[in-house]
């Protein structure tokens, strides 16, 4: 899978730029502040419908324009996809293939695999348990629909469980019965996602390992390891038994919206014990495994973004990852630096032809 060109208007600092790529490596270089990293997030844009670095659609759009559009052409299995995303403000954003607006964005997801290496995956180890779900979420979606319908449902109940248990607090009042529904629903949808989190877990573990030990000079034991209420037993008996608790905090407080996976470096967590390199080697190990999951489990090449890549790591690191690029497993890749000739001098250590775009 290649994309050709991408064309952006009023999204983020550009007002408006065209862009036609090369198959295989593209490098877009300049000073900070530029746009290089937003050029990456426009591509990304195309493949979740979202932003990778800002959540608020509306806050994507140009200073004082009304609206964006990104626009991407690409080469698909021998066939050409033109997939458009824009958002008007006061509207709701619009993603369409080939012209056809989808209904649910949720459709999407997966038809264009890509994996992003950024700064900001730094949060996957000092932020709390719900970045981590949505890794896993994340790259079990890209390769399995009824998941994520499965999530997205399960998420609708647990929010009207939520606000049932507020109602009850707020009315001093209760009923089982009702409650009883919610459980049932949360119980159908909690206990495939459980299954399913723990099933792409035992795959993509051993993944993860092989890739730290190929992008670290040491070769300490790293895991990941997956907290789940639901060891302990049937959601459905553990929603029951926590529903005192419940009532008193007025959400729900056991389920898979709890579920944590913890990162660990000998035996311990690889926050507080890992060192600054043992970090960012984990974290650019759990991002390749991610690309050879969906690749396996989609058969196709995903799109491989780099952001800012070379500030954050060492030349040793840098050299580990260009090598693992120089294979005809991996597709088209997008990197962003500050420096031009440190770009061009790594990837010209790679046998495969490459674009500098200079901003």
């Amino acid at each position: 899978m290649i994309l050709k060109s991408l064309s952006l208007v009023n999204y983020k600092n550009f007002e408006s730029k065209s862009l036609t790529f090369n198959e295989k490596i593209n490098c877009f270089v300049g000073n900070n502040g530029v746009g290089k990293t937003n050029i990456l997030d426009a591509i990304y844009h195309l493949s979740f419908g979202k932003s990778y670095f800002n959540p608020i659609a509306i806050q994507n759009i140009k200073h004082d324009e009304d609206f964006f559009v990104v626009n991407g052409d690409y080469q698909k299995q021998n066939k050409k996809e033109k997939i458009v995303v824009s958002l008007k403000r006061g509207q709701k954003k619009v993603i369409k293939r080939n012209g056809k607006a989808y209904e649910k964005f949720s459709d999407h997801i997966g038809f264009l695999p890509l994996v992003i290496i950024s700064p900001a995956d730094r949060d996957l180890i000092i932020e709390g348990s719900s970045t981590r779900r949505k890794f896993m979420d994340s790259v079990i979606s890209q390769s399995d629909k009824s998941y994520l319908t499965k999530l997205i449902n399960y998420n609708k109940v647990l929010a009207q469980r939520n606000a049932l248990l507020k109602y009850f607090a707020l009315n001093h009042t209760f009923n089982a019965d009702t409650l009883e529904v919610y459980n049932g629903q949360l119980t159908e949808y909690g206990t495939v996602i459980f299954e399913k989190r723990e099933a792409f877990l035992k795959d993509f573990i051993p993944i993860f390992k092989e890739r730290y030990k190929s992008i670290s000079n040491n070769h300490e034991a790293v895991d990941l390891l997956y907290e789940s209420n639901l060891f302990e037993g049937s959601l459905d008996q553990l929603l029951t038994n926590s529903i005192n608790k419940d009532k008193a905090l007025q959400y729900t407080s056991i389920g898979v919206h709890k579920d944590d996976l913890l990162f660990t470096i000998k035996g311990h967590p690889v926050k507080k014990f890992g060192s600054q390199g043992q970090q960012k080697s984990f974290l650019i190990a759990l991002k390749l495994a991610q690309f050879d999951f969906i690749k396996a489990q989609s058969g196709v090449n995903p799109i491989l973004l780099l952001d800012d890549i070379f500030d954050k790591l060492d030349e040793q690191r840098v050299a580990q990852i260009i090598k693992l690029v120089d294979d005809e497993n991996f597709g088209q890749l997008f990197i962003s630096d500050t420096h031009a000739d440190r770009t061009e001098n790594a990837v010209k250590q790679v046998h495969q032809s490459y674009e500098v775009f200079k901003l």
